[in-house]
């Protein structure tokens, strides 16, 4: 299961080819005849905010577990101006949300580092360096907390950063990303779920 918001979605890009998705794909290759992977379900909308992932969860029913969640969440918190200290609280709270659905296995949450979208053309005429300190700080937030609970931690942002303005690597909003960079992140995450497997 995958949680987030619009990057966890693949906002503009094809539903098979956002990073959940290529994960699945990644893994089934990887474990052919040897281990089953089933569609990621997928629990993410564009535009959310820690507080509002948590609405939703609140309000859905889920499977009595599952075998591997993913959580990336926090890019609008930062956009909205949102405290470090605000996103730490609802980012732990959501981190246990994730670990129960993984019937309390630690080893089978994987926290995808927030993408710096400074970067891209999007931010165009905005301060970029303020955006990337911002995204720095709740970056450094997220690890902390995930480590702490013995929970994955996947730095995908420095590679996003080297690409983020490379249109090959984005969609045609110049903010969001293509299967270029998914596939990227797809790779970091499938390597880190092999090894717990």
């Amino acid at each position: 299961m995958a949680l987030g918001d619009s990057y966890t979605i693949g906002e503009q890009a094809p539903l098979s080819l956002n990073f959940p998705y290529l994960t699945c794909q990644l893994l089934r290759r990887k474990f052919e005849g040897k281990h089953q992977f089933m569609a990621p379900e997928i629990h993410a909308k564009t535009g959310w905010t820690t507080d509002e992932l948590e609405a939703h969860i609140e309000q859905t029913v889920f499977l009595p577990k599952y075998d591997i969640i993913t959580l990336l969440i926090g890019v609008n918190n930062q956009y909205r101006g949102r405290s470090v200290e605000n996103y730490a609280t609802e980012f732990e709270g959501l981190l246990q949300r994730a670990i129960g659905f993984a019937d309390g296995n630690h080893l089978r949450v994987f926290v995808l580092s927030i993408p710096d979208w400074g970067v891209t053309p999007f931010a165009e005429g905005r301060d970029r360096q303020k955006i990337a300190q911002e995204i720095d700080q709740y970056n450094d937030t997220c690890k902390t907390i995930t480590l702490s609970q013995g929970v994955n931690f996947i730095d995908i942002t420095t590679s996003q950063r080297e690409d983020g303005n490379k249109p090959a690597f984005l969609t045609e909003d110049g903010l969001h990303h293509s299967a270029n960079e998914y596939q990227k992140w797809a790779e970091q995450l499938s390597q880190s779920i092999a090894a717990t497997i």
